[in-house]
C-alpha cells in the first residue's frame, strides 16, 4: 500500500514540486553563496538548484544519509549543525522543521552558523481542517519512506514566536507557491505552504 502511494505520488506531485521550490529557492540565495540544506533527503531539491544557479555551493547534512545522494550529505545528529560559527552564507530547511520535536534548536543552530540567511519552507496551520490537511499531504509523500511523522506543525503566531526565540528577523515572507495542479490546489494549497527568509538579529547583510 505504502508503495503504491509513494508511486503516485511521484507521479503527481513530486516532480512539478521539486521544480517549483528550486524556482522559489535560487530567487532567494545571493550570487555565489555557500548553502547547508538541513535534512536535504537524496537532495533532489537542492540538486536541481545547482542546476539552475551554477555560481552555489551546495551539501547537505541528514540524520539519515541514503546510498545515493546528488549533493554531498554528510550525517548529523539531527540538534547540532556539525559547523563552527557563521561558517555557511545561508542554511536551508524546506518542509524539514514539522518533522522535529524541538524546532526553535535547530533554528539556533542555523543563526549561529549562518553568515547571512536562514530559509525556511515549511507549513501554516491556523486551523483543525489545516492541521488534518498538512498531516495527509504529509503521510502521503513521507511514510512510504520511513520518515518521522510527529505533525509538529505552526500557527503564523507560533513561528513567529520560534522565529524571536532563536533570534532571527523575518526578511521575506511568501505564500504564492504554486505547488500544486487545479484542482487539488483548491484542497492542498490554500496558503498553508510559506517560504520565508530570514536573518540572525544584528547581522550585516
Amino acid at each position: 500500500m505504502k508503495a503504491w502511494i509513494g508511486k503516485l505520488h511521484g507521479d503527481l506531485i513530486f516532480d512539478r514540486r521539486t521544480r517549483v521550490l528550486a524556482d522559489a529557492l535560487t530567487g532567494l540565495l545571493p550570487r555565489a553563496a555557500t548553502v547547508l540544506d538541513v535534512g536535504c533527503g537524496d537532495g533532489t531539491i537542492a540538486g536541481l538548484c545547482r542546476t539552475i544557479r551554477p555560481d552555489l555551493h551546495i551539501e547537505g547534512i541528514d540524520v539519515l544519509v541514503r546510498p545515493d545522494t546528488i549533493i554531498p550529505v554528510r550525517p548529523f545528529d539531527g540538534r547540532t549543525l556539525p559547523f563552527p560559527d557563521r561558517s555557511w552564507d545561508v542554511i536551508t530547511f524546506v518542509d524539514v522543521l514539522h518533522h522535529t520535536e524541538d524546532p526553535v534548536q535547530l533554528l539556533r543552530e542555523a543563526a549561529r552558523v549562518t553568515r547571512h540567511h536562514v530559509i525556511i519552507k515549511d507549513h501554516r496551520s491556523e486551523t483543525r481542517f489545516d492541521h488534518l490537511t498538512l498531516a495527509l499531504m504529509d503521510w502521503v509523500g513521507n511514510a512510504p519512506h520511513g520518515v518521522a511523522l510527529p505533525y509538529n506543525y505552526q500557527s503564523s503566531k507560533q513561528w513567529d514566536a520560534l522565529f524571536n526565540e532563536a533570534r532571527l528577523s523575518v526578511d521575506t515572507t511568501s505564500t504564492a507557491i504554486p505547488l500544486y495542479p487545479f484542482p487539488l490546489n483548491r484542497v492542498f494549497g490554500r496558503k498553508l505552504h510559506v517560504l520565508t527568509r530570514l536573518r540572525p538579529i544584528g547581522a550585516g547583510a
